[in-house]
């Protein structure tokens, strides 16, 4: 916004060149990242739908790996669903949390400081991701039975994984236009 016409000795107005080609979000952050203003508002309103599935697939990635792994252990050591899900779940919020963390103490933050930020930047994002992923295989028919060399054990996650990015990403998308989840991330890059 112009303020020049409300506080005199302020001549003109340069905008954000980012932000007038759709990069930005009007705070000279080309990344179109969230951050909130001095007002103490969201300034994301724009935020991209890029913006939060790139969020969002960073967040599966973690959860992916995670599952995955926890599926393979369980099944390797004859665990029952119950015990299997369950660690399945936990490496799937340890995966998902490290990616950040690791990236965040990176950029010199101490190890402290970067597992707040990991943790308010992707509890709400693995938390969806895992509700709806575990609910889509405890529904599947036999995917719960499935071993890990049939197809429909593969079909059910992968499946499963592609329904949690379609319902995470408009998530993602709200709570990064407020500053919120994984734009807090985004000031460490």
């Amino acid at each position: 916004m112009d303020h020049s016409s409300r506080h005199p000795g302020t001549a003109h107005h340069h905008p954000d060149p980012a932000a007038e080609h759709g990069h930005g979000n009007g705070n000279g952050n080309a990344h179109g990242h969230a951050h909130g203003n001095a007002h103490g508002h969201g300034a994301g309103h724009g935020t991209t739908w890029a913006t939060a599935m790139r969020a969002t697939l960073h967040c599966l990635t973690g959860c992916a790996i995670g599952e995955i792994l926890g599926m393979v252990v369980g099944t390797a050591l004859m665990w029952g669903n119950v015990p299997t899900m369950v660690l399945a779940i936990a490496l799937a919020f340890v995966f998902g949390y490290s990616f950040t963390l690791f990236a965040v103490v990176r950029a010199g933050v101490s190890m402290k400081a970067a597992l707040k930020v990991a943790l308010a930047a992707d509890t709400v994002s693995i938390a969806v991701m895992e509700l709806v992923d575990n609910g889509i295989i405890a529904l599947v028919p036999g995917a719960m039975d499935a071993h890990l060399s049939d197809g429909l054990f593969w079909y059910a996650l992968l499946g499963g994984f592609a329904v949690a990015f379609v319902i995470t990403t408009p998530v993602n998308k709200w709570m990064i236009g407020r500053g919120k989840g994984h734009a807090v991330v985004h000031a460490y890059h």
